[in-house]
């Protein structure tokens, strides 16, 4: 039993480990419908795995499935279309738990 156990984390690590995170640097959020409506827009792209938005950092964060992405010109629209000014996206592996980290840090 402890062995099927290990075996699905790792499974399930190895899967998260491929998965990439798209961080979208956005003007215009200043409250928590604004994150709430930003996190219902991101989830119904298919590529979609989870959606981080920090109000204080004005920060977007995208996790997609592995292999899959979501060009920056939907991502622009997507944001632009529901009010908000999209300054800066980029990409890496880190997880959407390291970024939580990072922005605790940093608030400190």
């Amino acid at each position: 039993m402890r062995v099927f156990i290990l075996m699905i984390v790792l499974v399930l690590h190895s899967n998260a480990a491929g998965a990439e995170t798209i961080e979208i640097k956005v003007n215009g959020l200043v409250c928590g419908f604004c994150a709430q409506g930003i996190e219902k827009t991101l989830r119904r792209n298919p590529a979609t795995v989870e959606v981080l938005v920090s109000l204080e950092e004005r920060l977007v964060a995208v996790e997609t499935k592995e292999g899959q992405d979501i060009p920056d010109e939907q991502l622009e629209t997507a944001l632009r279309d529901s009010g908000y000014d999209v300054t800066e996206i980029t990409r890496s592996n880190d997880s959407l738990n390291e970024i939580r980290e990072r922005l605790e840090s940093d608030a400190q």
